[in-house]
Order: C-alpha cells, then sequence, then structure tokens
C-alpha cells in the first residue's frame, strides 16, 4: 500500500509540472523550410487549408524522440508565409481540436484577425471531430464557419486545473516547508486547500476570462439573447443544434466548405487549393493533417506522442475536458 502512495504521489508531480517522461534527442536536425503543395485546381488565385489539430498551446509538442513546433507556431508560420503571396484569396481553417491554454488561443485568434484585417483574405472555418471552446474561439474572426455533421462544438467557458495532493502527502506523513513574502504568494499551491478568499480570487479570474470569450461570442456571431443564455452555460453541442443557435452558419463537408470557401472569395471554380508542407506527401489530400509539422520525422511507426492530458500544466483553458486524448 505504501509503494502505491509514493507512486501517486510520483505520478500527481508529473501532472503539476508537465513533465511527463525524459527526453531522448536523437535527431537534431533542423527543419526544412515551409513549400507550397497544390491538392486540385489550375487557376491562378489560390486558397490556403491550414490544419488546426490537437491541443492548442504555443509550448512544443514532445515525444520520447525529441519536439515539434507547437500549434501556434505552426500555424503563424503559415500565415506569415501566405501574408508574402497576393495569389491567396482565402484561407480554410480545418479544425480538429477541443481547445487549449487560454492565451495560446487568444494568440492565433489576434494572428487570425489582424491577417485578415491587412490583407483583405476571406476566412472559413470547416469543422472536423471536435472544434470546441479554444479552437472555437480561433474560429471567431471567421466570414464563414462550416461544421461537419458529426461535430461537436460549443463549450463557450473557461475551466482552471490546480492538481491538489495535500491529502495524499498528509496520509504519507509529508509536507511542504514554505516560507513566502506576500500574502497569496503561494495561492494555487498543490501542496495545501485552498482558503475561501483564495477560491474567490481564482474564480474571479475564471470568470473575467470567460466574459471576456462570451464578449467575442457577442461581438461575431450576434446570437439571441435566447442563444447567448444557451451557449453562456458551456454546454457542447451538435451541428444541428450549434446551426440553429447561430454558432456556425452552414452543415456540410470540407468540399462544400471548399466550395463556400471560393464562393465569398469572389475566385473562379478551379482556384487552386495549396497546403504548406515541410516535405513532399504522395497523394497528398485535404485530410492529411500534416501542416508544418518537421515532416517523417513526425510520423514513427510507433506511436510515441504522449498523451495530451499529461502535457497539461496547472492554469486557465479554454477547454473541453470530454475530448482530451488519452490514447
Amino acid at each position: 500500500m505504501k509503494r502505491f502512495y509514493i507512486i501517486a504521489v510520483l505520478f500527481s508531480m508529473i501532472l503539476i509540472t508537465g513533465c511527463a517522461a525524459p527526453r531522448v534527442n536523437l535527431f537534431n536536425a533542423v527543419p526544412d523550410p515551409l513549400k507550397e503543395f497544390t491538392l486540385e485546381g489550375t487557376g491562378s488565385d489560390k486558397v490556403l487549408l491550414i490544419s488546426v489539430t490537437g491541443l492548442i498551446s504555443d509550448s512544443p509538442k514532445k515525444d520520447l524522440i525529441g519536439t515539434s513546433p507547437s500549434v501556434v507556431e505552426e500555424v503563424v508560420a503559415q500565415i506569415n508565409k501566405a501574408k508574402r503571396d497576393k495569389q491567396i484569396k482565402a484561407v480554410l481553417l480545418k479544425i480538429n481540436s477541443a481547445g487549449g491554454t487560454i492565451t495560446a488561443s487568444d494568440l492565433l485568434y489576434h494572428e487570425i484577425s489582424v491577417y485578415k484585417e491587412k490583407t483583405g483574405v476571406k476566412i472559413a472555418v470547416s469543422m472536423m471531430d471536435v472544434a470546441a471552446s479554444g479552437a472555437y474561439y480561433i474560429s471567431l474572426p471567421a466570414d464563414v464557419i462550416m461544421a461537419h455533421p458529426t461535430t461537436i462544438t460549443g463549450s463557450v467557458g473557461v475551466i482552471s486545473l490546480q492538481p491538489k495532493v495535500s491529502g495524499l502527502m498528509n496520509k504519507l506523513g509529508l509536507g511542504v516547508d514554505v516560507k513566502k513574502f506576500g500574502r497569496h504568494k503561494d495561492m494555487g499551491s498543490p501542496f495545501r486547500e485552498s482558503s475561501e478568499e483564495e477560491q474567490k480570487l481564482m474564480q474571479k479570474a475564471v470568470n473575467d476570462f470567460g466574459e471576456r470569450f462570451i464578449g467575442l461570442v457577442k461581438k461575431h456571431r450576434k446570437l439571441s439573447p435566447q442563444a447567448l443564455t444557451e451557449v453562456s452555460t458551456a454546454r457542447v453541442f451538435l451541428a444541428d443544434e450549434a446551426l440553429g443557435l447561430g454558432l456556425v452558419d452552414k452543415i456540410g463537408y470540407i468540399s462544400d466548405a471548399l466550395q463556400e470557401t471560393k464562393k465569398i472569395a469572389g475566385i473562379s471554380e478551379d482556384a487552386r487549393v495549396v497546403v504548406y508542407r515541410r516535405m513532399k506527401f504522395p497523394e497528398d489530400n485535404y485530410y492529411n493533417i500534416a501542416g508544418a509539422e518537421l515532416g517523417k520525422l513526425n510520423i514513427p511507426l510507433i506511436n510515441l506522442e504522449l498523451p495530451e492530458a499529461f502535457g497539461l500544466k496547472a492554469g486557465f483553458y479554454y477547454l473541453w475536458p470530454g475530448a482530451i486524448s488519452m490514447d
């Protein structure tokens, strides 16, 4: 039984520090630059397809071999490249994510908004399995949002994750001696229970972040008061429910989203659909999520990627916990 408690403490500390395992860096290669590849079309105008997949974070993705760019870095690298190409008339974001940290989500929202404002390029979103919380947040600047018929979206809210191990440590006879300057310096510490005052302060922060999210939904989606009340519960919605509430504009497949994107951009049917990759993929298509990643180093024969839940650190998230990957 004592061994079980020790293992539990170690596991809790892993969650707190965000360090799930030691990393061995077998590859020290510098990533190749982004290159453009055409998926279809022959026209001069272009639609850029950008995949946004997994936990939205500005921290590099870690596996047992090394690291790859964060979702924020991947998307911003592609946006920056697109800024230099005047033939790009529209960007279609293909999103499959349960959200992420509040700052990373807000960074992508900002970058997408600024790109749209400065270039006049139309922005569209095609939601896949999940486009919830922070993933919906980054969809808000879009001119049109299309959900797949089986998409889950919504979760317009904030969650604060603060692991606590004080109860387990008490059972083991362990403690942490803390010296501090400032009454709230160790607020949120995993080694003790939060006071009533600290809980109120943390809840205020959660409320402020939540009001920011709701404020942006009001700005971009123009929902009815009844719909906004329902959305503010932070529940998730199926595609047809989201359409009825006004969270999305249409329901369809990615081919439908591309057609709609060309329509709102006022470009021809034969406009090229392009992607940015770091390497060429045979039989490349819409459903390839490689995006701006490092290429073949990130497609191992054995999946060494750490579960997303182990990458979550204490903090505030625009995230739907129901879709956290434990694979």
